[in-house]
């Protein structure tokens, strides 16, 4: 065999040794959401689909739907006790267990996507995330992010914040403390069970997620009046749970895959959800629906009663207080960029009066 021959047979041999040697993973990963919900729920098996396909099938997360393997609000506590290995959920679910999950989830006149992630990877957000979950024997990977909710759906209209006085409502996080802050009473129901809550009058008004999702679980059907902006969660951040112990037990290289894959996902799921969220709203006018944004004055309303709320927990808690000042320090840092490096959200309405 000639110099040329053995050379590349050598280097074929290598290449296919390093293929083999690659760390085969094989994680059931039960999901909070369904797969059916547009950006909330299909961003996984995406994650999933990728990851397969850059290590060649060795590293195979199988999504299961809400309920087939775990309740679908109990992802964290069957992940901490290592009865998954692994699991993908919106982090604020377990804020009774770890207030601070709240914040990560989503915080109320807080940080939207771009910020978030921003925060994240470049100023400390990373860092405490782990701190916080590690702690619990959970390693938390962002792995979605998406545009604002709605702020809520309701069967009657909400001309001022005394309205809300004692409607039942559903909300999740630390923003269903702060709807009940105005006198709601506040339930945390799964999507698939609002339908049939508001139908029946159980609810008189919800929060769920982005206007596709709510399209999707017809609330626009059962509730005459939707109210924006989504103050209270403008942006909605799902993780990855792993069991800390399995995932120090992976090779790097299984690990860097997963983190990449994981940050494509956050890519991909906030292009999805703002490519789709003008046309839904448009429907819902076009279908009935009384499409209403709330007043300075009760937005201010909402927002003394975060103040409050939000000041009440960093008080009774050392991470969440911590948490929270990170994120109210980078977004008054980033504030002169947003305010004026970018044109106003309502510039085209402005020069067209």
């Amino acid at each position: 065999m000639n110099k040329l021959l053995i050379t590349t047979a050598l280097g074929a041999s290598l290449v296919a040794g390093s293929v083999q040697a690659q760390e085969r993973v094989r994680w059931q990963v039960p999901m909070s959401f369904a797969s059916t919900l547009t950006a909330l729920g299909d961003t996984m098996p995406w994650v999933a689909d990728q990851l397969r396909a850059v290590s060649g099938g060795n590293i195979d997360l199988r999504v299961a739907e809400p309920g087939a393997v775990v309740p679908a609000l109990s992802i964290f506590e069957n992940v901490s006790e290592g009865n998954i290995d692994a699991g993908y959920s919106w982090m604020g679910y377990e804020w009774g267990t770890v207030p601070a999950a709240a914040l990560f989830g989503a915080t109320p006149f807080g940080l939207e996507s771009v910020e978030f992630l921003a925060w994240m990877t470049h100023h400390g957000g990373q860092e405490l995330l782990e701190e916080t979950f590690h702690a619990y024997n959970v390693h938390p990977v962002l792995c979605g992010t998406i545009s604002p909710e709605t702020a809520g759906w309701f069967r009657s209209e909400m001309n001022t914040v005394e309205d809300l006085r004692g409607l039942r409502f559903r909300a999740a996080g630390v923003g269903g403390e702060i709807f009940g802050e105005f006198g709601m009473s506040v339930t945390l129901l799964p999507g698939g069970e609002l339908y049939q809550a508001l139908e029946t009058g159980n609810l008189d008004g919800t929060e769920f997620s982005l206007p596709t999702v709510d399209e999707q679980l017809g609330f626009y059907q059962v509730a005459d009046y939707l109210y924006m902006p989504g103050w209270h969660q403008p942006s909605t951040n799902q993780f990855l749970y792993v069991n800390l112990d399995v995932w120090n037990g992976l090779e790097d290289q299984t690990r860097a895959m997963i983190e990449t894959t994981c940050m494509a996902g956050n890519a991909y799921s906030i292009a999805r959800a703002e490519a789709l969220q003008g046309a839904v709203i448009t429907s819902f006018e076009e279908r009935g629906t009384n499409v209403r944004t709330y007043s300075d004055e009760q937005i201010a309303a909402f927002y003394d009663a975060t103040q409050t709320v939000m000041g009440r927990w960093s008080e009774q808690d050392e991470m969440f207080g911590r948490v929270y000042s990170s994120m109210m320090d980078f977004q008054a840092e980033l504030r002169p960029w947003k305010e004026q490096g970018y044109l106003p959200r309502d510039w085209q309405s402005r020069i067209e009066e």
